[in-house]
Order: C-alpha cells, then structure tokens, then sequence
C-alpha cells in the first residue's frame, strides 16, 4: 500500500468517525467539589493496564463543572478522587448529571499506605434511569444476594444457592436492557460462578468468542478476562503437554500458539490475538521465557499489522510497556521546579551518571534514605549527580527537612505528580540510575541504605576501566 493511499485511508476513516461520532454531556453541581478536578480515564486496551484521559470535569468555585466526550459507542470510564474509584458507562448523545457523594479525601495513613485500595462504586445520575442507574442498581442486589447465600455459595458450592441467585437478579431486572448493561450482567454471572465452583480457564473461556471489540475496555470484561488468562503462559507451559507451549515461544511460532488458544480455550479470530497478546505480556513479565522471542512476536505483522484496529493499538502499548525504563532505555527527561523555584531538567548536563530518587519526605524511611545521600555524594560526587524528586506534600514539612539536613542534591517537587505517574512510581523510596545520555543503567537500582553505595561503586570501576582501555586501544 503506498504512503498516498494509507494517508486517505486514515482521513476517510476519521471524517467518518467525526460524522457518526456524538457527544456526550457530563455535568455535575456539588458543592463539596468547588474548585476541584476530577479527571476520568479509559482503558487504552484490556492488557498492558495503561489508561488515557476520556475528560476532566474542572469544578468552579461554586461547585459546578461540564464536560463533553465525542462517541459512537458506550464507553467505560473511571476517576479515582479522595477515598473513592467513580466508575461511569458514557452513552453515546446522552446528558449526564451525575449525583456524586460527598468528598472524603484520604488521610495522612491513606495517603502514605501503598496498598490503599479506593472504594469502588457505579456513579448514579440525578435522572435515575440512565445506564449507569441500571449498573449501579444491579451490583447493588448482585452483592444483596451474594451476602444473603454466602455461605451456601462460597463454602459449600452450592448449585442450588446460584441458581437462586441467577433467579434473584432476573426477577429484579426482567426487561432485556441495552446491550452494555446485558453483557456486564453476563459477565459478572460468570465471574462469580467461576469463582464459587473453581472453575477452570477452559471451562468458560469461549464465553468471550462473542464479544464485539467496542466492550474490550468496559470493566466488566477486563475484570473476566484478567482473571481467565492471567499467567496462562506459564501454567500452560508447565502443565502436562506443555513442552509444545514452551517449543513454540522459543520458535516465535505464533500459528502454533494460536492452534493452542483454539483447541484449549475454543477461541478464535481477533478474540485468540487478544488472549495471545496477553499471554505473551505475562509471559515476559514472568521471565520463565525467551526475552527476544517475546518482544518479536509482538513486533510481528500478526499483531502490528492485524486487522483489527484494537488489536494494533494493544500490540503497540504493549510493545512500548515492556522496553520502559529497561535497562540500556532511554529515560523520559524530568523537568520540574527546585526547591527555590527554579526550573531544572534532569537532562541539563551530560557530565555525570544520574541517580533519581523518588522520596516522600514526611515518611521517616525516606527521610533516612535522604540523609545517606551524604555518604554517598562524599564518594562519588565526581562520577555522579543526584536528583531527588518528592511527592508533593506539606511545603512547611519540606523545607523545614532540608533546612535541617544539608542534602547534596537537586530537589524537585513534583507538585501534579507528573514525573511519578510517568516513571510509575508506587511506593517511596524509588531510585533509578542513568548515564550521562539519559539511559537506564541498571533494571533495579537500589535504595541509598539498600545497597546502592556497592552496586554503583562496583559497576562503576569497571566501568570506567572499560572505558580507559577503549580509549587507549
């Protein structure tokens, strides 16, 4: 296809998409929320868990905020704020007033806890009977029934109890609803049989067959299908027969595994390219594979030039995923305003190895790990520059730490939490160590009081022999 050709391609489709496309209104009215925003995101596809922003809702001073989204189709989307996840199902040319609760933001504990996990809900609308009402109304007699037979269900694997359950929900919701709300009710039937009778992959796999791409990024099928195909690779290759599994990773046989998709799971056509798709982004991650034979079937045309457009796109984030911040990568330059307000580049100077630290300085750990960093400047400050990023916190606390304690150091604060979302940072301290062209250095720096004084010094002088008898030569 020439390059004349695709491009008119591509502009048909988009001025198709924009004609058939429609817009869907978003408005809210909350006092809580003045001067608030909320952004809420999209699954950039069902596997690599990367998100993209669907809208923001920017609230005034009086508590009031709309916003719009052009789509042909229901789209999932979500925004985590304060203690709470808000999950919204969008209907293509509908206005949403969405009702939401009152704000509650995360403690102090909340706030330094990794582990926290928001609460999640459906988010009612001030009408009552949108889409999202009908969700909403149906996890709520969904979780009513499950607690009502709990036992029954999830200790003595009942199947007399879920069918009274399946009877429950569809004496609450006898009318066939819109195809969304029909698809998340069959997919979540399904997630609970799957785990009350320990249902094997297998055993309900072909259930997904049937399901059009447009609801790839719903949560309902992103639940099912995280939990049906996670580290599948690895079990299948470790199971009896598995030998096959392994041969055709190492191969790069794609038509194999593939066959192996059909035959165990009963999935075909696009549907097996996603399941592949996922297995091989667990498989790489699982390390128990060939590193090179992972990356190259996703780099293959199967997937790269498939027809399905959802397919691609899964393909490319997926591909882009695995090499971020690996070792020999380049880093994503991080450019923020020091602790004087002054703006600053990671990749100003090109003089010295870089040591990133992401720090909170109101934990007592990271405050520990900050002080080392003298010990560590005093060693190598000639081979290295040290920059500490932190989690924006309480300025007083802040500038009171470093007032305190001389850090030799750039500090950045990283006010919208930017460099850490980019950098995917999920718990403090978190380290990474570049050379001076801004490449990953090692795939897992370790913590100033955690090993790094050995693992850079160590590296370090060999490098810098290397070096010398490179230039010598």
């Amino acid at each position: 296809m020439t390059n004349s050709l695709r491009v008119f391609i591509i502009l048909i489709c988009s001025l198709y998409f924009a004609l058939n496309a429609t817009a869907t209104t978003i408005r809210c009215t909350n006092a809580d929320y003045a001067n608030e925003k909320l952004t809420f995101y999209a699954f950039a596809d069902p596997i690599s868990n990367n998100n993209k922003v669907a809208f923001t809702l920017t609230f005034n001073s009086e508590g009031t905020s709309e916003a719009s989204l052009q789509t042909d189709a229901p789209v999932f989307t979500f925004s985590e704020f304060g203690i709470y996840r808000g999950m919204l199902l969008l209907e293509p040319g509908k206005t949403i007033d969405l009702k939401l609760p009152p704000l509650k933001k995360k403690s102090f504990a909340d706030q330094k806890n990794p582990y926290f996990q928001p609460i999640s809900f459906w988010i009612y609308t001030n009408n009552g009977e949108m889409l999202n009402d009908k969700i909403s109304r149906f996890e709520q007699k969904l979780n009513e029934l499950t607690d009502k037979d709990f036992n029954a269900l999830y200790f003595q694997q009942s199947e007399t109890a879920f069918n009274r359950l399946k009877a429950g929900i569809n004496e609450a919701f006898p009318e066939k609803g819109p195809e969304s709300f029909e698809l998340h009710k069959k997919l979540r039937l399904q997630l609970i049989e799957a785990d009350i009778f320990r249902m094997s992959p297998e055993d309900y796999s072909a259930i997904f067959q049937s399901i059009s791409p447009e609801f790839w990024g719903h949560q309902s099928f992103k639940t099912l299908f995280d939990k049906t195909f996670d580290k599948q690779l690895s079990f299948s290759a470790k199971a009896i027969g598995g030998a096959k599994v392994s041969a055709a990773v190492a191969s790069e046989n794609i038509n194999a595994l593939l066959d192996f998709i059909a035959e165990k799971y009963e999935l075909t056509g696009t549907m097996a390219d996603l399941v592949l798709l996922k297995m091989l982004h667990d498989g790489f991650y699982s390390k128990e594979f060939s590193v090179k034979a992972i990356k190259n079937m996703i780099a293959n045309k199967h997937f790269t030039g498939n027809r399905g457009t959802k397919i691609r796109e899964a393909a490319k984030n997926v591909a882009a995923k695995i090499v971020f911040l690996e070792k020999g990568s380049e880093a994503p330059a991080i450019c923020l305003s020091d602790i004087n307000g002054n703006k600053v580049c990671t990749n100003d100077s090109q003089e010295k190895f870089k040591y990133l630290v992401f720090a909170d300085v109101e934990t007592v750990i990271c405050q520990e790990h900050l002080k080392y960093l003298s010990r560590l400047n005093e060693l190598f400050n000639k081979n290295l520059e040290i920059f500490v990023v932190l989690r924006n916190t309480d300025r007083a606390g802040i500038d009171r730490f470093f007032d305190e304690n001389k850090v030799p150091a750039t500090i950045l604060i990283d006010t919208e939490n930017e460099a850490i979302e980019e950098y995917k940072v999920r718990s403090f301290p978190q380290c990474f160590l570049l050379n001076e062209k801004h490449q990953v250095v090692f795939d897992d720096a370790k913590a100033p009081l955690n090993g790094f004084e050995q693992q850079f010094g160590t590296w370090l002088r060999n490098e810098l022999f290397m070096r010398q008898r490179n230039q010598s030569r």
